[in-house]
């Protein structure tokens, strides 16, 4: 297992849409176990490959208290079931941060597991949200769009000045 670097907003490889996965082996197994790791570690509730710098439609989501109900997710993709709803959050690639969005509050998802296998579940409340919002990044989208211009704006700026700072 190893820890992975998660790339910071405004990265602009934040910005790739994601490339769908053609085969599961063991390689993209190795790749979910080493996020599921980092996810852990940073500490978050879920981790897209496109946050790592790997462009492939592969996500990893664990929304238990316990951090021990890991879910992985293979060309992931979701049918609206419910209603909107607005809930705080915040992002491992946007640190520090933390805004209301409005989203779905249930999803039907559809996806392949770790050993390519199809598999179809409904998400609710806290994990149909964090579905939705490691989907976006797959397609190239932040929790930040959601926001005003200026709110995003001023996020950019103040992260911006921390990785100056940092370097």
């Amino acid at each position: 297992m190893a820890l992975l670097e998660i790339l910071e907003y405004p990265d602009p490889r934040l910005r790739t849409v994601a490339r769908r996965v053609e085969k599961v082996d063991d390689e993209l197994r190795q790749l979910a176990q080493d996020m599921i790791e980092t996810m852990y570690e940073a500490p978050g509730i879920g981790l897209a490959a496109s946050q790592i710098n790997v462009h492939r439609r592969l996500i990893v989501v664990d929304v238990s208290e316990e951090q021990n109900e890991p879910h992985i997710l293979v060309n992931p993709e979701y049918e609206v079931t419910g209603a909107l709803m607005e809930y705080q959050e915040g992002c491992l690639s946007v640190p520090g941060y933390y805004e209301k969005v409005t989203r779905f509050d249930k999803i039907q998802v559809s996806a392949l597991n770790e050993q390519g296998e199809a598999l179809a579940f409904e998400a609710t409340d806290l994990l149909a949200i964090c579905i939705q919002h490691e989907i976006d990044h797959l397609d190239g989208k932040l929790f930040v769009d959601y926001l005003s211009s200026l709110k995003r704006t001023r996020i950019k700026k103040k992260l911006e000045k921390q990785h100056k700072l940092e370097q």
